[in-house]
C-alpha cells in the first residue's frame, strides 16, 4: 500500500496540487502565518476552547457541573487514544510524504520524515473537537470548524494528501465518540468524588455542593428549561 495515491490523475492528488498551490502564489509572510496555524496554531486554540468550556462549568457549577467535566476530560484523552490507535494504521498503510513522491510542491515546514497517512495532526484535532463537542455543542461546533480548516492547512503545507487528513477526521471521530460512552460510565464517578472533595472539589464545581442544586444550565449555551431532566442537558453523549 505505499503506493497509495502515486498517480498524478488520482483525485486526492490533483486536490494536493490545487491546495497546495495557494502556497506558491502566496506572500512568504502568509505562508510562514500558515506554517505556525497548521503546526501549533489551531490545535492550541481547540486546547483553549477546552479549558474555557471548562472554566465555565466549573465557575457557573449545577448538579451537572461533574458529567460535563467528566465529558471535557474525555477530550484529550480522546486525542491520545486516537493517536496510539494511529500508530500501526501508519506502519501498515507505509504512505510516503506528498512531497517524496510529487515535485513541484510548495512544501513549507521541513523534517517531516514519517509516513503521511493517516495525519497526526488531524487525528488530534478531531478527537479533541468532537471530544469537546460531547460536552458541549456550541464549543464543539466552534472546534470542529477550526479542525476542519487545520486539516486544509496540512494540505495547504505540502506534508499531507487531502485522504490523509479525511482519514485523520474519521479517526478521531470515530474514537472519540464510540469509546464515549465508556469513557463516561468510568470519568463521571470520579469527577463526582473530586467535587465532593474539600480540597479540590472547585476544580469541577467553584460554587461548592451549597451551590449544585437548582441549576438548570451548567456550560455556556446550555438550554433551560423549568424541569430537570437528562434530556436538557448540554450533553451531546
Amino acid at each position: 500500500m505505499a503506493g497509495l495515491a502515486e498517480s498524478g490523475s488520482n483525485p486526492d492528488v490533483e486536490l494536493l496540487y490545487d491546495i497546495n498551490g495557494l502556497a506558491k502564489d502566496a506572500p512568504h509572510w502568509f505562508d510562514r502565518v500558515m506554517e505556525f496555524v497548521g503546526e501549533y496554531g489551531l490545535l492550541f486554540a481547540i486546547v483553549l476552547l477546552v479549558l474555557w468550556c471548562w472554566w465555565g462549568v466549573r465557575r457557573r457549577g449545577g448538579e451537572d457541573a461533574a458529567p460535563t467535566v467528566a465529558a471535557l476530560m474525555w477530550a484529550p484523552l480522546a486525542a491520545g487514544v486516537a493517536v496510539l490507535v494511529n500508530v500501526p494504521i501508519r506502519g501498515f498503510v507505509e504512505r510516503p510524504r506528498p512531497f517524496k513522491s510529487h515535485e513541484g510542491l510548495e512544501v513549507l515546514v521541513d523534517g517531516k520524515d514519517d509516513f503521511s497517512f493517516v495525519s497526526d495532526h488531524a487525528t488530534l484535532c478531531m478527537a479533541l473537537a468532537v471530544g469537546l463537542f460531547v460536552a458541549n455543542r456550541k464549543f464543539g461546533i466552534v472546534a470542529i470548524v477550526l479542525a476542519l480548516f487545520g486539516g486544509f492547512v496540512r494540505v495547504y503545507m505540502g506534508v499531507h494528501y487531502p485522504t490523509d487528513v479525511i482519514g485523520g477526521f474519521a479517526l478521531g471521530t470515530a474514537v472519540a465518540l464510540l469509546l464515549s460512552p465508556v469513557a463516561m460510565a468510568l470519568l463521571t464517578p470520579l469527577t463526582r468524588a473530586v467535587e465532593r472533595s474539600p480540597r479540590v472539589g472547585r476544580l469541577v464545581n467553584a460554587r461548592g455542593r451549597e451551590g449544585a442544586a437548582g441549576r438548570d444550565a451548567v456550560i455556556p449555551g446550555a438550554r433551560r428549561g423549568s424541569s430537570e431532566t437528562a434530556g436538557e442537558r448540554d450533553l451531546a453523549a
